[in-house]
């Protein structure tokens, strides 16, 4: 059974740095597409930046665009986020999701990815 586990999350001030990291369990990371989303209170699961099964493509939403990188380490099974800058809108729980496929693209749809992460909490305090 495939797990994905993300670590990483904590309390930081504003222009701060925190890196989350993804563990793929279950099944080799290099037939999956990953993604990172984010959920703040009351509002619904946005997508934050994902990348292809091989790395060579990665997309970003507007607001983690030169702030966030996403990349992978197939051989370690693990996808990373490095967060730069953080601002207290960046405040939410980060989960990690998962879509079994090899595919030439990135998709931003929640329901395009098939296995989730239980969430890291990031708090951004101003």
């Amino acid at each position: 059974q495939v797990q994905l586990v993300e670590s990483g999350g904590g309390l930081v001030q504003a222009g701060d740095s925190l890196r989350l990291s993804c563990a793929l369990s279950g099944d080799t990371l290099n037939q999956y597409g990953v993604a990172w989303f984010r959920q703040a209170p009351g509002k619904e699961r946005e997508f934050v930046a994902g990348i292809n099964w091989h790395g060579g493509i990665t997309r970003y939403a507007d607001s983690a665009k030169g702030r966030f990188t996403i990349s992978r380490d197939n051989g370690k099974n693990m996808v990373y986020l490095q967060m730069n800058s953080l601002k207290p809108e960046n405040t939410a729980v980060y989960y990690c999701a998962a879509d079994r496929a090899r595919r030439t693209e990135v998709s931003i749809s929640i329901n395009f990815y098939d296995h989730w992460g239980q969430g890291t909490q990031v708090t951004v305090s101003s």
